[in-house]
Formats: structure tokens, C-alpha cells, sequence
């Protein structure tokens, strides 16, 4: 569903984030579906095969995040040329931003491969727990060249406007890796009993459709994809352009998984219940978060189109709307929580500890969630205005300078709940800090115009 770009540079503001925000909420949703849906069978099998599922969980966003920062770097760029360079141009570039992300991810597959035992000993992975994750990951290594496309590629059609076909795509495919889940995982009909290994076949299989449609939509449908071998020194300068704004967004993005990994390294002190429950808790959490995060993928778009266009009293009164935004979402998932913590933690588990440990974590983070989406908001808004660095610093001011030294100092302090309530602390600090930041940078920029 392609727009005029002048809808996003000349619109009504809320109208042009709403209609651009909701089709991403499908895609968004599509990609937790896809570790929800694993955790929730998973957990079927036992707290050990959640537990192993729960350590993966950094790692796997790790990976992620390399993409998703080359999809940002990309997206950031596409959303200017798409509305001052020939089409030409833009077709050559997101060839060679696909290239670079393939190359990126096929040297993060032969580490990864070649490093499961001494990684997962590290976050602190009993010998038991490290048979899963064999299992899970060494199929899971094998197919990130499926994660990697639709991350990027998505990513360049949304640049054009179009957030609607994407998050479609996602979700159509979350609802089949669902359907196949079960399966494989537990060997009904046909497939053979695989267990954990079931859920990577189930998870690779769908993201290899996924890349697949996601390439027939640049190429056939809407030609933005022009495979053409320039000369060498070209498509560097080309990964140098997308690095200048990739290369902060992947450190941001790769900052928020190893932070976690620590955490979950500190909280495997308290039992593989406490691991188990975390990994419950963090990709719920997530869930929760699918507006803020839809959201804070437009406004990196909207950002970008109308900086493009200096049209900063634009961008004060979206950022301004936005934070309100977030602060009533941040309400609304508070009450959610309190309300329903306990159904979650049974929904997902039937060990008693691992649902009693999921009910203390929603019961102090979750008056925090307003914050770290007015935090995830502010990052993106920098990413737009082609400014990484503020984006990255604001990711290591919550992850390094609060979120690892809180939970730490915290756990040691008061067990367990010192680990919660230095989330809930880093949420809020960040919070304050990147809305003050933001809009003190927007205000002068106006005020120089």
C-alpha cells in the first residue's frame, strides 16, 4: 500500500503516524508471536527446556539486533532518496545494503556455531540445559540468512511509505510457524517428536517463506531492488554511507541483548526457575510493548522524511504527542499486568516458583513501561534525525550505566527483587533523560532555522 510521500511531510500529524503505525503493529507482532509462540510450547516440555529456551533468548536478539541496526541504517537513508534521488539510486543501494547484511550475518553464523558451549557456559547454563541449547541452536545458526532479509528488507519498503504489506507478511507467517510449533515439537500425526529442535525447524522454516515473499516484493511488485554488481570500492562507499547511521544503531541494539545476558548470568545465581521465569517475563514484557515499538519504527521514517524537509514544528509536536503516547500506554499495560501477572506465568509454566517469581517481576516493572517507551522513542527520533550517536548514548546511558550496575548492586542487596526493582529504576531514569535530551535538541534546531 504505497502513499505519496508527501502524506507523511504535509499530512495531519497523528493521522500520518496512526495510519503508518498500525500496519506495523501486525508486523511487529508477527516477530514476538514468533518467540512467544516457542516459549509457551516449549514450556510444555519442562523447566529445563525453558530455562534452555530463556538463555537463548539474548543471543538470539543479538543476532537480531545486527540486522535490525543495518534495517534502521537503511530505512534512515531510503526514507530521504526515496524523495530527492532518482528511483535508480535507491534500487543499487538497497541491493547493496542486502549484501552487506548477508555478510554481516554469515560471519556472525560460523562464530556462533563454533561458540555455543563456551557462550552459554558463560550466562551460566548448567550441563543439562546445555544439550537444549545445542539442539535449538545449532539449527537456529543455520538459518539467519532468513532472519536477516526480512529484517532489512522490510525495513526498505517501509522507508517508502508502505507499512502495511510488511506487517501483514510478518503476521501471516507467525500464525503458520504457530500452526507448525506443535507439530514438530511434539510429534503429532506424521512429524517425528523433536522437542526444542522442532521449535528451530518450525522457526527457520518460516522465516525461509518469509524471505522469499519478502524478495518478490522488492524485486517483482515494487522494483526496488536492482541486482547490479558495481565495482568494489563503490558498494564500499555505499555500506559506508549505511554504517554511518547502522553502525551506532547496531551497537544500541546489540547493547540491550548483552545487558540482558548479564542480567541473566546474575539471575541464574537464584535457580533455573528464576531463568525460566525471566525469559517468560522479558518477551511478554516485549509483547506489551508492540504499539510503543510500531510506533517508534514510524517516527524513524517520519523523522527522517520531514528533517529532510526541516520541518521541525512538525517533529516538536509529534514527539511531544508521542511521549503523551506512551505515558497512557504505560497505564494501561500497568493495569493489564497487576491484573492478569499470575495467568501469564501459569499460561506459560505450571511450576509454582516460575509463576510466583513472574508475579514479583510485573509487580514493580511494570509501573516503569510509560518511560521505557518514551526512552525507545527518543532513540528512534535520533535515528531519523541522522543522529546515531545520541541514539546510541541513550541506549548506554539505560543498559550500562543503570540497568547492569542496579540489578547487580540490588540482587546483592535485597535477592531477587533487587533485580526487578533495578529495571524498574533504569525504565524510569532513561526515560527522563532521553525525553529532556530530545526535546531540548529539536527545540534548537528550530530555533536556528
Amino acid at each position: 500500500m504505497k502513499r505519496d510521500p508527501k502524506f507523511i511531510i504535509e499530512g495531519p500529524i497523528n493521522k500520518v503516524l496512526f495510519k503508518l503505525t498500525w500496519p506495523m503493529v501486525f508486523g511487529i507482532m508477527g516477530i514476538f508471536i514468533f518467540n512467544l509462540i516457542d516459549t509457551f510450547f516449549i514450556g510444555k516440555l519442562g523447566v529445563d527446556n525453558l530455562a534452555a529456551i530463556s538463555f537463548t533468548f539474548p543471543v538470539v536478539a543479538f543476532v537480531g539486533s545486527v540486522a535490525m541496526g543495518i534495517g534502521i541504517g537503511a530505512a534512515a537513508i531510503v526514507s530521504k532518496k526515496f524523495v530527492s534521488e532518482p528511483r535508480e539510486e535507491v534500487r543499487i543501494f538497497a541491493f547493496e545494503t542486502i549484501l552487506l547484511a548477508l555478510f554481516a550475518v554469515f560471519i556472525v553464523m560460523i562464530i556462533g556455531l563454533n561458540t555455543i558451549n563456551p557462550v552459554f557456559k558463560l550466562l551460566g547454563a548448567k550441563p543439562e540445559e546445555l544439550i537444549l541449547i545445542n539442539d535449538f541452536m545449532s539449527i537456529w545458526y543455520f538459518g539467519t540468512i532468513f532472519l536477516v532479509i526480512p529484517l532489512v528488507g522490510n525495513g526498505i519498503i517501509r522507508a517508502t511509505g508502505d507499512t502495511f504489506t510488511p506487517g501483514i507478511v510478518m503476521m501471516v507467517f507467525a500464525i503458520f510457524n504457530a500452526a507448525l510449533d506443535p507439530f514438530l515439537i511434539f510429534g503429532i500425526g506424521p512429524f517425528p517428536k523433536l522437542g526444542i529442535k522442532g521449535a528451530a525447524i518450525a522457526t527457520v522454516s518460516s522465516r525461509a517463506m518469509i524471505s522469499i515473499f519478502c524478495l518478490y516484493l522488492l524485486i517483482k511488485r515494487d522494483n526496488l531492488l536492482h541486482i547490479h554488481f558495481r565495482s568494489f570500492s563503490k558498494i564500499l562507499n555505499t555500506w559506508k554511507k549505511i554504517f554511518s547511521i547502522a553502525g551506532p544503531s547496531a551497537i544500541g541494539l546489540i547493547i540491550t541483548p548483552l545487558s540482558i545476558a548479564i542480567v541473566t548470568k546474575i539471575i541464574s545465581v537464584f535457580g533455573k526457575e528464576a531463568v525460566a521465569a525471566f525469559g517468560i517475563v522479558s518477551k511478554v514484557e516485549l509483547f506489551g510493548l508492540i504499539l510503543i515499538t510500531a510506533l517508534s519504527s514510524v517516527m524513524t521514517i517520519f523523522t527522517g522524511q520531514n528533517f529532510g524537509m526541516r520541518n521541525w514544528k512538525r517533529l516538536e509536536i509529534a514527539t511531544r504527542n508521542t511521549v503523551i503516547f506512551s505515558l497512557i500506554m504505560g497505564v494501561f499495560l500497568l493495569i493489564c499486568y497487576k491484573i492478569f501477572a499470575r495467568d501469564i506465568g501459569k499460561l506459560f509454566s505450571t511450576d509454582t516458583e516460575v509463576v510466583e517469581i513472574t508475579v514479583q517481576y510485573f509487580g514493580i516493572v511494570s509501573f516503569s513501561y510509560g518511560f521505557q517507551g518514551i526512552f525507545q522513542l527518543s532513540s528512534a527520533i535520533f535515528n531519523g534525525l541522522n543522529k546515531p550517536l545520541n541514539s546510541l548514548s541513550i541506549v548506554i546511558i539505560r543498559m550500562i550505566v543503570l540497568y547492569v550496575p542496579l540489578t547487580y548492586i540490588l540482587s546483592r542487596l535485597i535477592g531477587i527483587k533487587g533485580i526487578f526493582w533495578g529495571v524498574f529504576g533504569a525504565n524510569i531514569l532513561v526515560g527522563i533523560v532521553s525525553y529532556i535530551w530530545i526535546k531540548k535538541y529539536i527545540q534548537r534546531q528550530h530555533n536556528l532555522s
